[in-house]
Parts: C-alpha cells; structure tokens; sequence
C-alpha cells in the first residue's frame, strides 16, 4: 500500500497539471473541425499533425496523446501518420442534447517536452431522430355544451434534431369538430392547439379519437404521431329510454318462484351519474304485482305464485330514472301461460231420487261441467261405463243430461252406481269422477207369482178346529205396496162343497186353517182356489189350485154286515153232519169306514163251544170246517168271531155264530132260546122233531116264494143298484157292500142279502153271492159249494 505522504502528493501533480491546461486553453487558439454525428467509427477525421505544424515522427517521439474531458476516449491519434480518427460512432443527441452548435473540445498532449494543443470538434446533426410524443394517448375531457372556437392546449412532441430536422409542424386526424392550429413558442419550439369548430353531443359521440402528427423538415423528414382522446363530458339532457316501449313475454303459471320472467334495458345517452340508471316498478306496483325488478340489471322476476285461471295477463309499468332525476317508462305485457293444473270440475244441478222402470229417455241427472284452465287442458270429455243402461246427451253448453238408454225393469236391478268420469284433453290428462246412485222405483208391472201352481195339502180328520194345515205363498218381485200381497179364497166351483166353513186363509201370510173337524169317511178331499192379489194401482193377482187331502184317522171299528147283530133272533147257520173238511159253514162280512190300512180287516175265532172244529180264515171271514163231522161231535156250536182292523191302536169287533149239526137238514131250526132251553130240557121224542122240521119247511118255502117275487120287483124297478130288496129298518151301510179291497174276502164278490121285516120263528136269511165280471176259480168253486148248500135245502 502507498503511505498517505505519496498520496497526497499525487493528487496535488493532478491539480497542477487541470491548471495548466486551463491556462492554455484560455491563452491558445484552437482549430476546429466539423463531420456529421453518426459517422462511423474508424473515420478520418483529419491530418492533425500537419494542421498543428507538427512533423510526423516528432508526434511518436514526443508521446503524443488526446485528451477528453473525463477522460473518454471519443478521438484516436494515429501517430505514424498524425491523422485523427473516429473512436467509435458518435451521437450529436447523447454528447450535446439540445445544444447547438455542438462541439466537442479536445487537448493534443505532448508530454516530452509537455506542449498542449487546443482543437475542437463540431458535430452537425443529421435528422435520425423522428418527432416523438411522451405519452401515446393524450385525454382531453370536454363538456358537450362547450362554445365553438374554443381553444385546447396540446402537449407537445419531442425531437432530438435541432434546425430544421426538428419538428417544424403539427397536424391533426380530419374529423368535423376540431382543427390544430401550430405555434412558436419563445424558445423555437413550435406547440400545437386543438380548436373546437362544431359543437359536441355526447349521446352522438361520447368520445373521439383524433390522431396529432409533429412533423419534422428532415429529409427525409420524420414524423411522430400521438392519439387524442377526447371525452365529451356529459351534461343531463337525456332521459333514459327502454330498448323496447313494450315488452311481451308469457311465463307458464307453474313457474317458481324466483324465476326469471324478462330483463328489461332502459339506454341513457348520458355518462357518469347521468348515465346510471336504476329500474322500478311505476307507481307503486310492487304491493300488488306478484313480480320484483333489479334496480340494476333490470331482471322482473317471480317473487309469488302465478294462477292462469285467476289472473292470464299483467301489465307491469317499468321506471328507468338516471342520476339527474330523468326517467323513462316502459310497458311490460306479462302472459301466463296455462298448464294442466286443474281438474275438471263436476257440479249437479238437477239429480232425481228415483227413475221409475218401464219408462225409456227418463232425464236422471243434469250437471255441468268446467275447467278453469284453456285450450285443450279446458277441453273435456264425459263419459260413464259401457255395461250401463244409460246416455250422456250434451244439451247446452257444459251440461249434459244423463238419460235412461232403454226402459229399465227394477226386478232385474234395483239400483246402479253411475261414475261419471270427466277427462280434460291437457297433458298429462287430468281427470275427476263422480258416482251417483240410481235407484229404480218400482211401477205394477208383475203380477204375484205363487211358489207352485197347485198345493196338495194333508190334513187328519178329527182335526181340532182352526188348524194350521199348511201355507200358500206367492211372492212379487215389484217393490213396496205393488208387492204386499194379500191372500183370499175364490168361491169354490163345486157349489156344494161348504167351503167358507171348511177352511179360512190369513190375508198376510197366506196360512190356511181348518175351521171344524173333517171327517175322511163324509169328505175325503176338496179343492178349491185361492187368490194373491197385490196391493198395487190397478192391483194385479194370480191364481192357484188348493187340493186338501183328509188323511184317514182309525175312528171307525169295523161293522159287520153278516150275521146281523141287531136282529131279534140269533142266525143259527145248519151244517150237514156230512159235510167235508173246509165245508163253508158261512162268511163272515164286515166293512170298516176308514180307508187303507185302517181298513184292513182280518179274522180271528176267539172262542169255540168245540175248538179245533171250526175255524175262520184270517183275510176274507169265511168259516169252514177244521175237518170230518162225526156223531160224537155236539149238534149245537156257538162261535165267537174277533173283526179287527190294521189301524193304530187296531179297532175291532165281534160277532157270534151259532152252528146246528144237522142230518140232512132234517133237524128243524130252533131260534136260539129254544135251543138253550132245550139243551136244558130233556130230550123230545123224535116225532115232535119231525113235525117241527115239516111246519118249518113249509114255512120257508111260503117265505122264499115271497121274496123272490119281491126281487123280482126291485130288479124291474132300478132305484139304485141290481137286486135290491126290502131292507128292514136297522143300521145297514146298504144292501150291497163292496168289500173288495177291504180285507174281508180274498177275492172279488159281492154278496146280496136279502131279509124280512119282523121278528118270530119263521124268520130267514140268506147269503147269495153275486159273480164279479171276472170271476176266479175260488169264486167258481164257492158258486157251486153255495148251490149245492141251497140245493140241499131244497132252495133253487
């Protein structure tokens, strides 16, 4: 390191040798040059030596060097030759700015012995440089109601050439408000003025674009450009004015809320606050429109629920007011737009309570229909089920009438459920329905049916009387008083049956009674009518057939006919002691009043004055023989027969024979007294017997002559059957009894009795069988076993 002494002595070798040259500047003369700025570097400037008066070798010699002020290097001294160059490129703009003339002073230092030389350089300025405006764009903010001829100062540009390469004029972009007019200020510099020649409208132009040119006398001359943008300020003579004077929008009334129905645009032509435009609802709308607006963007949006079918169009007054107090107003037209949101509705105005039957295009409802909503979702279509007797005639307008299709029968169906179903024609389809009862009143129109068109009814005689003995029953398939039926008897169409006093029938229930106690064996069934009429208006009836059967009761013991019982003499039946076995001593002959198996008879012999010698047969009565009659055997018998019926509990009677064994009939008959008497006397000669027999004969004969004229008689006079005779008075059924079918023979006959009136010893009776149409070969054999008996008797 250098020691502070030496330095400080350096610095004062420094000074010394500033002020020398200083001094030799003031006390020399220089020599000047001059070249054009930008020449490139290398270039001769000029032969310094020989301007200096120098020689050429004493430059090298002498150690000669150039000199700049701080010491930068601009110039280069060739010392071989003493010529002056050009460092490197030189700038007039950078070494001088804005000074003219510009010169570069320089000092030629010879240093052995130490001379300096005074020179100076003049640079001349070349047009390299073209005007230039600091800022690009330059704002000029003039009121729109700003005079005609005033003047606005413009910044000026800039150029870095002096005289006549600097800018010389300005021009300005042609346009129909402004002109530039150049001036020159104090100093040379030439500025530029902008003057108003047509009057500004904002709402026109709210601003121009003017492009300002400085222009330089260069050659080639050089020009620079700069934009000036003019605002035109603003003043409040515009109101705002809505794009459109009348909006149209349709908006579905289902939309929600808060949806976007339109934006409206209002333009003011003014800037700034006069510009800002704020939207409203005119007048206060806001309380009754179900819509709000943006202040600021001018959105109408739904803030309540729309409802085509209470309100389809609005008319929204819309307000644009700017900063300066000006509106503007526009008409908003808002449409709702239907959709299918409502049901169809169904109101009944006229509904009968009941359709009467039988009775075709009966008005049964009239009701309207409607929807609220439009076009097809207001369009609508009825309709009721096919499977249904009724139309749907439209009549006027929505209404329609429900009619019957064809006349209906209440017994088939008393009441229908009818759903009318109303579907509008909106998507989706809406739809409502509406049931209804029909009830069908009933009208006389079916007659009583009875349940069977004749009733056989049983009842058993010896009713009590007012017996229940069965029920009739006709039904009504009418309704109400047309089928209450009420029961009646019709006159019977036998005049002869007492009716009114056999039977009675309940009105209500159709019960027949018996009114007294029927006897089978006097009426054994009847018939007779009976009515159902109802209640109806003209009443109707029908008819049925009552057939009463009275049931056979066991009431009746069985009669017999033969022997009679009642007679004032016993029957005493006379057998030949030799008679066969199974001779027919006689036949018993009963009849039993009831019928069926009441009427059934059967035989029994209870008691025998010799058992084993006689017996009965069970079915038809006959007695016969057991077998041979012998001279041991009594002649005098007296049987006891049993009649007895197949009732429940059996009824019965019985009947005493008295049987005389005889030898040939010549044994007289002796009446039953005498006979007892006789069995009690001792025994007569047999010459009073004898006698007896003849006086008894005698008298039959005499008694058969008689009666057979007396058939003779009856048979000629036909009162009321073949062979009847003279009966005495006494119980009988009748002189022929039919006793086929009754038990008391086995086969088919009848038997013919024939008796005398009064009482004694000559009284008889006999037995004739009569042959049926049909006769059997037990009939034949009795028919001949009988005649022999009366041929043996010596009857014919």
């Amino acid at each position: 390191m250098e020691t502070a002494p030496a330095k400080t002595l350096q610095k004062r070798q420094v000074i010394f040798l500033a002020i020398l040259l200083l001094l030799w500047e003031a006390g020399s003369e220089a020599v000047r040059y001059s070249m054009p700025e930008e020449t490139e570097s290398g270039s001769f400037v000029a032969t310094l030596a020989k301007d200096l008066g120098l020689r050429v070798g004493e430059l090298a010699t002498r150690g000669a060097r150039i000199h700049y002020k701080g010491n930068k290097q601009l110039l280069q001294l060739d010392v071989t030759t003493g010529n002056l160059l050009l460092y490197e490129k030189l700038d007039r703009e950078v070494l001088c700015g804005a000074t003219d003339p510009c010169i570069l002073h320089f000092q030629l230092l010879l240093e052995n012995p130490v001379q300096f030389f005074q020179a100076d350089l003049q640079l001349t300025d070349i047009n390299d440089h073209s005007p230039e405006f600091l800022e690009r764009e330059m704002l000029l903010k003039i009121p729109e109601n700003v005079q005609t001829g005033t003047v606005f100062p413009l910044k000026i540009a800039q150029d870095s050439d002096i005289g006549s390469n600097t800018i010389q004029n300005y021009t300005i972009s042609p346009n129909s408000h402004f002109h530039v007019v150049t001036h020159n200020r104090g100093d040379g510099r030439k500025y530029p003025e902008l003057v108003l020649d047509k009057p500004l409208d904002r709402e026109e132009g709210p601003e121009l674009i003017l492009t300002l040119t400085a222009l330089d006398s260069g050659a080639p001359p050089r020009s620079g450009t700069t934009a000036v943008r003019i605002e035109v300020v603003d003043i409040n003579d515009n109101a705002p004015e809505f794009l459109q004077s009348v909006y149209e929008v349709q908006i579905p009334e289902n939309s929600p809320l808060n949806s976007l129905v339109v934006a409206v645009s209002a333009r003011d032509l003014d800037a700034g606050t006069n510009g800002n435009v704020a939207y409203a609802l005119f007048q206060g709308d806001e309380a009754t429109q179900p819509f709000v607006i943006d202040e600021i963007t001018g959105e109408i949006r739904l803030k309540r629920a729309l409802d085509f079918e209470a309100t389809r169009y609005y008319n929204v007054e819309i307000a644009a007011t700017d900063g300066g107090g000006l509106s503007g107003k526009c008409t908003v037209v808002i449409e709702v737009v239907d959709v299918n949101d409502n049901v169809p509705e169904l109101t009944m105005s006229t509904l009968t309570s009941s359709t009467p039957e039988n009775s075709p295009e009966t008005v049964v409802a009239v009701f309207s229909v409607s929807d609220p909503d439009s076009g097809d979702n207001g369009r609508m279509v009825c309709s009721i089920q096919n499977d249904l007797p009724f139309l749907l005639k439209p009549t006027f307008k929505n209404f329609y009438t429900l009619v019957t299709e064809r006349p209906l029968d209440r017994e088939s169906r008393a009441e229908y459920n009818v759903t009318i179903t109303v579907t509008d024609m909106g998507t989706p389809r809406l739809k409502t329905q509406h049931n209804i009862t029909v009830l069908v009143s009933d009208v006389n129109d079916n007659a009583p049916a009875f349940t069977q068109t004749s009733y056989t009814l049983s009842v058993r005689e010896n009713n009590s009387p007012a017996l229940h003995i069965g029920s009739v029953r006709a039904t009504d398939r009418d309704a109400g008083a047309n089928a209450q039926v009420t029961y009646s008897l019709l006159p019977p169409l036998d005049a002869h049956v007492p009716l009114a006093s056999l039977v009675s029938i309940n009105p209500d229930n159709g019960h027949l009674f018996a009114l007294r106690s029927l006897d089978y064996e006097a009426l054994r069934a009847f018939e007779f009518r009976v009515s159902a009429a109802d209640r109806g208006s003209p009443a109707l009836s029908s008819q049925a057939l009552v057939r009463v059967l009275v049931a056979d009761d066991n009431d009746n013991a069985p009669f017999v006919l033969y022997p009679l019982q009642n007679a004032s003499a016993p029957c005493t039946e006379l057998v030949p002691r030799a008679a066969e076995a199974g001779y027919l001593v006689t036949k018993v002959v009963a009849v039993d009043g009831d019928s069926g198996q009441n009427a059934w008879l059967s035989y029994q012999l209870l008691k025998a004055t010799e058992p084993g010698l006689f017996g009965v047969w069970a079915h038809n009565g006959e007695v016969r023989t057991a077998r041979l009659l012998s001279e041991r055997d009594a002649a005098k018998h007296r049987l006891l027969v049993l009649v007895k019926d197949n009732g429940e509990p059996p009824l019965s009677a019985s009947v005493t024979l008295h049987v005389l064994l005889v030898d040939g009939f010549s044994q007289p008959y002796l009446p039953a007294s005498e006979a007892e008497a006789a069995d009690a006397a001792p025994a007569a000669p047999l010459t009073v017997y004898l006698v007896v027999a003849l006086a008894s004969v005698s008298s039959l004969f005499v008694f058969s002559v008689l009666v057979f004229v007396a058939v003779r008689l009856c048979r000629r006079g036909g009162a009321a059957s073949v062979g009847r005779c003279s009966v005495p008075e006494g119980h009988f059924p009748g002189h022929l009894v039919d006793v086929s079918g009754t038990g008391t023979l086995s086969q088919s006959y009848q038997y013919e009795v024939c008796l005398t009136g009064g009482s004694g010893l000559n009284e008889f009776k006999f037995l004739k069988p009569i042959l049926p149409n049909l006769p059997t070969q037990g009939a034949g054999e009795e028919i001949e076993e009988n005649a022999n008996f009366r041929n043996s008797s010596g009857f014919s």
